[in-house]
């Protein structure tokens, strides 16, 4: 069994980048931390989605820094939870997933994840999927355990109160999230709980529950989450959620389309730059340098986090370009129809630059298309495929060449 790093430098590092909050406290954990204890960690993914994105990047290299001090990591899956679908600041019910869905959601979640974690050595991280004890809950079960909590307790969350104003529905197995997931903590009997501040409720019935079960204090380390100037989530509804399965030409460019106040919040929480390099960073950008530079930085070690350092220059050099120098890249994706002619809608989604008719209507209404270096404007437009081809742009990125 490998021993437990007490490397104060590597603690400090653990406790601060990226940390919203610690409870009880930081103190309490860092204690723990110096006395060569090994602990059971854990962050709960519900798989709602075919692939992981940034906000879990965010969560994973947190736990990647235990692992690395010689903490024992769980990578649980939600395909219980996952089911029942996280209220949490939702103004109106999740859509509730089969088990069938949350399995294939999760498919390659471990392939995603060992990017950033070790499932094999001498101290590897475990999968865990919360149906295996969930599913064997009794109806006594939940009634022992809902004795835990009031429905004050629950009821108090912002959005069931913003929903009670608005006289929307409230459903009874939303209430119990919090509890399916606290569950988690008391099955695994684990010493601290990892998620992002947006998470905090949820893991303190955790801890709740834990005292209530187990009379066992259970740290919760909350960590800040990615957001734009008004203080939204950057996600896939505001169309700039850079995906774990994304290109490295795409994870840089999205990251590149990040306003100037992000780039203290990305380089904190989704690279490996240490707390003083970023600190003065930060301190150049309020002097008035130049945020560019800084910006490809950010990108840069973006790319390099999720993908490695090979692909992250080749992303820079695509950027630079095809975006800086507006110059068509070298390599552009051939496609063939068998047609001479073709709505631009259609062609869109032909292509794959659309995945529907509504998203490449927007496209076009927001000036986001362009055949041979021209805006299209028409949404009606009647496309010519010649043999030579056309070059069809998306954004400052995506290029297709049509033939026929």
């Amino acid at each position: 069994m490998p021993k437990v790093s007490t490397d104060k430098t590597k603690i400090e590092e653990l406790l601060n980048k990226g940390v919203e909050q610690i409870f009880p406290t930081k103190d309490d954990l860092e204690k723990v931390l110096v006395s060569g204890k090994k602990i059971k960690l854990y962050c709960g993914f519900d798989p709602s989605a075919t692939t992981l994105h940034v906000g879990n990047a965010i969560l994973l290299k947190k736990l990647a820094q235990f692992q690395e001090l010689g903490h024992e990591v769980i990578f649980l899956i939600g395909d219980f939870t996952g089911m029942i679908g996280d209220p949490t600041d939702k103004t109106a019910a999740r859509k509730k997933l089969t088990r069938k869905q949350v399995l294939a959601n999760a498919k390659n979640y471990k392939k995603q994840a060992v990017t950033f974690l070790k499932f094999n050595g001498s101290n590897p991280a475990k999968i865990l999927y919360n149906s295996e004890w969930s599913d064997k809950l009794s109806f006594t079960d939940l009634i022992e355990l809902s004795s835990k909590f009031t429905v004050q307790q629950m009821i108090q969350r912002d959005m069931f109160q913003e929903r009670l104003k608005e006289n929307k529905p409230i459903y009874l197995h939303e209430f119990l999230y919090p509890l399916a997931q606290g569950y988690d903590s008391v099955a695994m009997d684990v010493d601290l709980e990892i998620g992002g501040n947006d998470q905090m409720f949820n893991m303190m019935a955790g801890r709740d529950l834990m005292k209530a079960v187990k009379n066992k204090e259970k740290f919760v380390l909350t960590m800040k989450l990615l957001v734009d100037p008004s203080g939204k989530k950057m996600g896939k509804s505001e169309g700039n959620m850079i995906t774990l399965e994304d290109s490295a030409e795409d994870i840089y460019g999205k990251a590149m389309s990040y306003p100037d106040t992000m780039i203290i919040n990305g380089l904190e929480l989704l690279t490996n730059i240490s707390l003083e390099v970023i600190e003065n960073i930060k301190k150049s950008l309020e002097e008035g340098e130049n945020p560019m530079n800084y910006k490809k930085t950010m990108a840069f070690e973006i790319v390099k986090t999720i993908k490695g350092k090979e692909e992250a220059q080749t992303a820079q050099k695509h950027f630079e370009s095809t975006v800086q120098k507006k110059e068509t890249p070298e390599q552009v994706t051939s496609y063939k129809l068998q047609v001479t002619k073709i709505n631009i809608i259609d062609l869109l989604i032909e292509v794959k630059l659309a995945s529907s008719k509504s998203e490449a209507r927007r496209l076009i209404e927001q000036g986001g298309i362009k055949i041979d270096g021209e805006v299209v404007e028409n949404v009606g437009k009647e496309v010519e495929i010649t043999k030579e081809g056309i070059l069809v742009q998306r954004g400052k990125r995506q290029f297709v060449r049509v033939t026929n």
